[in-house]
């Protein structure tokens, strides 16, 4: 679908009156309002604006491209507002936007978004045709512009010209053929205007060039084997991993997008000039960017590749788990005891599912960890640090839980790197053995070992300690002991001083069932139950703080915060650690101490919410729980930065 198809006149706006990113949103989304093509304008506005969430539409130079696909669209659209002084938009490059184009498709629309997205992206860097969009002095002049610079771009004209080499034609040995592989983490507007930029300057420097564009809609202009062969080298302008190992024994740069879009003749230029370095297929490459990001930002980079693959297992895993009790507390079986949630048949299915479910989130963080330092050769060790990580060495013994998965990915992803660097110089006919037999088994052998000698020996001694430190406690301050088992059972969600907490709670059941259940098991059951909870409320009541899809995702936080899946909170503490786990810390063991103070009893080791009212005072207990979460979800609100929008 050709730009001219979407943009019309009544939807061109040269004079646009707002003066701030949400207004001008809001006003070109009028527009689209005014010409019938959308059912709903507001939420149309919330999914444009959701989209801001994720990273800023403001691609830099001035231009900004907003855009949804959503169910709030009838039909594929696009209108243009200008702003002749310009507006604060949060562009990349920290200018003013001064050029507008919304997009707006149709769930249906079968990526026309991303088509035209791809197409505008392209003409737009073009300084003449943006010029003339600058000083363009009616709608009908809009509308002759691109579709002059459209026909004359896109007709084939393009194909006369020397830049672009579409397929495995033969490339003479006189002109210089390199190729190029472009992606950014939407796979939009910066994916096509690297692959442009690249083109462009390559047609200005004599240079024949083929490029890869890996966008929202797919690979396109695949690069094949023969194309890798003949190339004199090779440019990523990628801002998230794509398949590297290929390119082995090629020259190889390695930027990040808009360093494609804003260099690409000095990229072009250091190929030619025998200066990228070689890159080995291993997992990880010898290129390195111009203008790489800070080690702070790699390590949070890779935090959060691992985080975003083991979301969908706690959601899912977390969610089938309380469905479960639920399932037990409606046949009548919440005095199961430890049977409870896998009593009836139903219940049983549900837990069985979702602890299986739970059962893979550990290794898939460590090995999503593992992938986004060296690729696909530290994925297997890294896996194998995360299920380690839920292995006791010994029966019913502690596990190191998500930190110890946590360290045990970085851990993986840093010995194939070591690995890498040992193996350099072995015969390049070895290259294959290299991924197949020497990294994954001296990784897994070094990673596990790890893990096996020192990760989890610390978490088995910090089980006794804290055992014996606990049991010299009983008979003191209720309160102190609520809030100190409250805390602990935030502070690694799930790892060995959590397990500590819940083992302590659940040894004092059987010797206060006659009178009315421990206490000991109530402060646990609260302080478990407060970080999801704070994690939805914090997620609700401070949105400017987190993203739409964290703020999605911590709605489910308080079905499994209730269920007291304290697992649930796991991901935001990954991904944030120094403000997530404090925060909750002092809200669980506000909960726990207040427990304590309200000498609040409890006969089950679990069940939440579906259990509590088996408790001596279900409504202090509830109290105390929301007081905690509340607490919790305003530090966490004021210690975390707003997002970038």
């Amino acid at each position: 679908m050709k730009i001219s198809d979407l943009l019309i006149k009544d939807r061109i706006n040269l004079d646009v009156q707002s003066t701030d990113k949400t207004g001008i949103i809001r006003e070109l989304a009028k527009l689209h309002e005014k010409t019938g093509v959308l059912n709903d304008y507001e939420g149309y506005v919330k999914a444009l604006m959701a989209r801001e969430e994720q990273s800023s539409t403001g691609i830099g130079e001035g231009i900004a491209i907003p855009h949804a696909k959503t169910e709030f669209v009838k039909e594929p659209a696009l209108a243009m507002g200008r702003k002749k002084e310009g507006i604060e938009y949060d562009s990349l490059d920290g200018e003013p936007a001064t050029l507008f184009f919304m997009i707006a498709a149709p769930d249906g629309a079968n990526n026309t978004h991303i088509e035209t997205l791809a197409r505008l992206s392209q003409l737009l860097l073009d300084d003449d045709f943006k010029a003339a969009l600058e000083n363009a002095a009616t709608a009908d002049e809009v509308l002759d512009i691109i579709n002059k610079t459209e026909a004359e771009k896109f007709s084939g004209e393009e194909k006369k010209e020397m830049p672009t080499e579409t397929g495995n034609t033969q490339v003479s040995e006189d002109i210089p053929y390199i190729i190029a592989a472009t992606a950014c983490p939407t796979g939009i507007a910066h994916t096509y205007m690297a692959a442009e930029a690249l083109k462009k300057a390559a047609n200005e420097m004599g240079v024949k060039i083929k490029v890869e564009t890996n966008g929202a809609d797919g690979r396109k202009d695949v690069l094949t084997e023969d194309d890798i062969k003949k190339a004199k080298g090779v440019i990523l302008a990628i801002n998230r991993n794509i398949e590297v190992n290929r390119f082995d024994g090629k020259p190889l740069i390695q930027v990040e997008a808009k360093e494609g879009i804003n260099n690409a003749k000095a990229l072009i230029q250091q190929v030619l000039d025998g200066k990228a370095p070689t890159f080995h297929a291993n997992g990880s490459s010898e290129a390195s960017s111009s203008s790489s990001s800070s080690e702070k930002k790699g390590l949070y980079k890779h935090l959060l590749s691992g985080v975003s693959y083991m979301l969908p297992l706690v959601i899912s895993g977390g969610i089938l788990i309380a469905l479960a009790f639920l399932m037990d507390t409606i046949t009548g079986h919440a005095n199961a005891g430890g049977n409870f949630g896998s009593t009836s048949y139903l219940a049983k299915l549900f837990m069985t599912v979702g602890k299986a479910a739970f059962g893979l989130f550990l290794p898939i963080l460590g090995g999503y960890i593992a992938y986004s330092i060296s690729e696909r050769a530290a994925l297997t060790s890294g896996l194998v640090a995360g299920l380690m990580a839920s292995t006791p060495i010994v029966e019913n013994g502690p596990v190191s839980g998500f930190i110890g998965a946590l360290i045990g990915g970085f851990l993986a992803g840093y010995v194939v790197k070591f690995l890498v660097w040992a193996f350099k110089g072995l015969p390049k006919a070895l290259n294959g053995l290299k991924m197949i037999l020497f990294y994954p088994v001296f990784s897994v052998l070094i990673t596990g070992s790890i893990m096996w000698l020192v990760i989890n020996p610390i978490a088995t001694q910090l089980n006794v300690w804290m055992n014996n430190g606990l049991g010299s406690m009983q008979g003191t301050s209720a309160v102190l002991l609520g809030a100190l088992l409250g805390g602990m059972m935030a502070l690694d969600m799930g790892g060995p001083i959590n397990k500590v907490a819940y083992v302590f709670g659940t040894g004092t059941l059987a010797t206060t069932m006659t009178t009315g259940g421990s206490f000991s098991m109530a402060a646990v059951m609260a302080g478990g139950m407060v970080p999801p909870i704070a994690i939805a409320m914090a997620s609700q009541i401070f949105k400017n703080k987190f993203t739409a899809q964290e703020r999605e995702a911590g709605l489910t936080n308080y079905i499994m915060g209730l269920s007291f899946i304290t697992e649930g909170a796991i991901p935001y503490a990954a991904a944030d650690p120094t403000r997530v786990i404090p925060a909750s810390v002092i809200g669980s063991a506000i909960a726990g101490a207040l427990v304590g103070l309200f000498q609040i009893k409890i006969p089950a080791p679990h069940g939440g919410i579906l259990v509590m009212a088996l408790s001596n005072n279900f409504f202090l207990y509830l109290l105390a729980i929301l007081v905690g979460s509340l607490v919790s979800a305003v530090i966490l609100g004021i210690l975390r930065k707003k997002v970038t929008e």
